[in-house]
């Protein structure tokens, strides 16, 4: 007896190429609506859904394969009960059901969607007959990347038949899962929230050794720099604290691509190092040797063991320097990864080490990073019982803002190192004090409880780093509660600061800065506090 398979699509895009396989195989179709017009309009014959139902379509097409004709017949189980009731109702037994939705999300997007044409967007049957056929152990198709793969499966005599299709019902099951939570989500205006996602990689262990099993799933949102188009050229899998990294470099190259954008219309070579998420190295330049020789000597102590990212490829030239610049003569930097938009072999060659422990990760778009690169997906973070939701983290400091005050008149090389050390202060724990000195940051002091403390963390690590704080500047991550941190800053020779306004002592803070003739640029702690990590 011929198999069954039961088509109805929305985007008609190789519908037709997969029917006529499917016959070849030896299949019979049915169908309805526009993909039985285009299926027979390709000369295939079909059997229409009204043929076994004895109904058509109707409520302006709303109902068409809800029907026990339809369900039953990919509901019924191999027994002889079901199988009775199967030839006295005359259904017939669907082995295969092949399905898209309605575009409910991109409906939604639409600047001028309105709740009438969200709910008409919302398919019905798609949903129902594709559970149905899931739950019934059918093959059961809801991505179109999938039908290639089915026929192939086919061809080959459906091999780990039990598999291949439990596989496929949990594809099925997931993609309608994300599309009724969209509905919820959309329908609840913000009372349901959350996301689905598929593992794209399984990690050896989470932070510690003892945290397995872990993974990196993806929410499948399109993104060019989400993290599943960072491809594994060479090295071992990047691990659980690797991914980590690797967000927190994008969120910081991002910024300060944004940065520069945003003020001159230009973004330029950036390369940036991290230790624990927080940039240990940074610089911009227009020189992408002397940007990577600036970054490396940042915290040259810090960057041993860390993760690079930069927005130009890596060559063999680069290689040389990330391995050995400013080393003893015969050691090797150690690096646990690099991430760029390409490598050279020969670059790749330089740099591996032993055990393949130094891992290559490429994303070509890391070349085109401007200020609409920054992440606009709402952040969550898992609490207790649930979790947090708020907005992404998208401040990039605009000198041309109205609500900036300037008291002084900082040069434009230092207001070219206010946006540097802004975006890095921006996507550093919190609190923090960046120092930047002609483009390239020389010391970040983090994750501090008070701001005194992060004033003199930043200057220590710059100093231990071998710089000299003469002439930096200084960017503060919110306002200054008394004048005793920019007071810090200046005796070490900080010659301009950014900061936060919101506090009582902004007047003093303000005083001292003048005092000591120095540039001090304050937007409003309501529009530009950066608190990240808290």
């Amino acid at each position: 007896m011929k198999k069954i398979a039961l088509l109805s699509v929305y985007n008609k895009e190789g519908i037709v190429d997969f029917a006529h396989e499917l016959v070849a195989l030896g299949w019979e179709i049915i169908s309805s609506g526009g993909t039985s017009k285009a299926l027979v309009d390709a000369g295939i014959s079909v059997t229409d859904v009204s043929d076994i139902t004895g109904m058509k379509a109707i409520l302006s097409h709303r109902v068409v394969t809800l029907h026990p004709k339809i369900h039953g017949g990919l509901l019924a189980l191999n027994t002889p009960e079901h199988l009775a009731e199967l030839e006295k109702y005359e259904i017939p037994w669907i082995d295969m059901v092949c399905c898209d939705l309605y575009p409910l999300a991109e409906e939604i997007e639409k600047v001028n969607s309105t709740r009438e044409s969200v709910i008409e967007k919302t398919d019905m049957g798609g949903p129902a007959m594709t559970r149905s056929s899931a739950k019934g152990g059918r093959i059961t198709i809801c991505d179109p990347a999938d039908r290639p793969l089915v026929i192939d499966w086919l061809k080959a005599g459906e091999p780990d038949r039990e598999i291949f299709i439990q596989n496929l019902s949990a594809k099925a099951e997931y993609i309608i899962s994300k599309y009724i939570f969209t509905s919820a989500k959309y329908l609840s205006k913000g009372t349901y929230e959350g996301f689905i996602g598929e593992k794209i990689a399984e990690c050896k262990y989470g932070e510690n050794a003892y945290q397995t099993p872990a993974g990196v799933y993806s929410v499948n949102n399109c993104d060019p720099l989400s993290v599943e188009n960072f491809k594994l050229i060479s090295g071992t899998a990047p691990s659980y604290n690797n991914y980590c990294d690797l967000d927190r470099m994008l969120t910081t190259i991002t910024h300060i691509a944004g940065g520069y954008d945003v003020n001159y219309g230009k973004v330029p070579k950036i390369a940036i190092a991290v230790k624990h998420g927080n940039a240990c190295g940074a610089a911009v330049g227009e020189n992408e040797k002397e940007v990577l020789e600036k970054m490396i000597m940042g915290d040259p102590r810090a960057i041993f063991g860390g993760l690079v990212m930069t927005n130009f490829p890596i060559d063999e030239g680069h290689a040389e320097s990330l391995l050995s610049y400013n080393m003893p003569e015969g050691v090797r930097r150690i690096l646990d990864g690099i991430i760029a938009p390409d490598f050279a072999e020969s670059a790749i060659a330089v740099l591996k080490r032993k055990g393949d422990k130094c891992r290559f990760l490429a994303n070509e778009a890391l070349l085109n990073l401007t200020k609409n690169s920054l992440d606009k997906t709402p952040r969550f973070r898992y609490v207790r019982g649930g979790f947090f939701m708020q907005p992404n983290y998208s401040y990039l400091l605009d000198l041309k803002q109205t609500e900036l005050a300037k008291h002084g008149s900082a040069t434009e090389a230092q207001e070219r190192d206010m946006i540097l050390s802004s975006a890095i202060g921006h996507t550093s724990n919190s609190n923090t004090i960046a120092l930047v000195r002609e483009g390239q940051l020389i010391g970040n002091g983090v994750g501090q409880q008070d701001r005194v403390g992060a004033c003199g963390l930043a200057i220590s690590r710059a100093v231990g780093a071998g710089h000299n704080t003469q002439g930096a500047v200084a960017y503060s991550d919110s306002f200054f509660p008394f004048p005793d941190a920019p007071e810090v800053l200046i005796k070490n020779g900080i010659s301009a600061i950014f900061s936060t306004s919101g506090s009582v002592n902004d007047v003093k803070a303000i005083d001292v800065c003048a005092k000591a003739n120095v540039p001090l640029y304050l937007i409003p702690d309501t529009l530009g506090r950066g608190f990240f990590g808290h």
